[in-house]
């Protein structure tokens, strides 16, 4: 499987501002979001703790900021594979097939997600739900457009079950990447397709 950038890297050469976010997602899904402290954060790129504040005002904008990108990396990329498909099943195993890879390649991310929304401020869990509501209508479309008779409801309910379903990688490392992003692939595919 190719690699792709982290969402929170840009380019070919990541900046100063990405790598401490790269390596605080790695410190948050390991330690947690109060496990880890500036100076935790500051070692991993190889700066001072202190250091870190000419980057990000505190360790909350850093997890608003992670936060929101992975969401809209996800908003996008679904957005992406879904217009370029034309045929209502293709377009369903294309967005499954990018967030399969998305799960097997930032498993870091869908941690701190995961276990960190809670932390953030108002206004970022705010727009990290509201991109979060932006890309489950992507799927919902798709499921309702590929699976004849599905209802929005159980549309909603089937897309939500398959992101528990896929990002529970970062738990289930018993294959290499590649079969388990065949294995995933058909499970995610064979749920939607039984949501009627």
């Amino acid at each position: 499987m190719a690699s792709n950038p982290t969402p929170l890297v840009n380019g070919e050469k990541a900046s100063r501002r990405e790598q401490i976010l790269a390596a605080a997602a790695e410190l948050f899904a390991h330690h947690g979001f109060h496990g880890v402290g500036i100076d935790d954060i500051g070692a991993a790129v190889g700066i001072s703790g202190p250091a870190l504040y000419r980057h990000f005002r505190s360790k909350d904008s850093m997890l608003g900021e992670m936060l929101n990108s992975i969401s809209l990396y996800l908003l996008d990329g679904g957005t992406a594979r879904a217009e370029q498909v034309v045929d209502p099943r293709e377009k369903l195993t294309e967005l499954v097939k990018f967030h399969v890879e998305f799960a097997l390649e930032h498993p870091a991310l869908i941690t701190v997600q995961e276990r960190n929304l809670a932390n953030l401020t108002d206004t970022d869990r705010k727009q990290v739900r509201a991109l979060q509501r932006r890309y489950v209508e992507i799927w919902v479309q798709a499921i309702s457009d590929a699976v004849p008779g599905v209802g929005e409801r159980h549309a909603r309910s089937a897309a939500h079950a398959v992101f528990g379903l896929i990002n529970s990688t970062p738990y289930n490392r018993h294959l290499g990447d590649d079969e388990l992003a065949e294995l995933l692939g058909k499970l995610a595919l064979g749920a939607l397709r039984a949501a009627t």
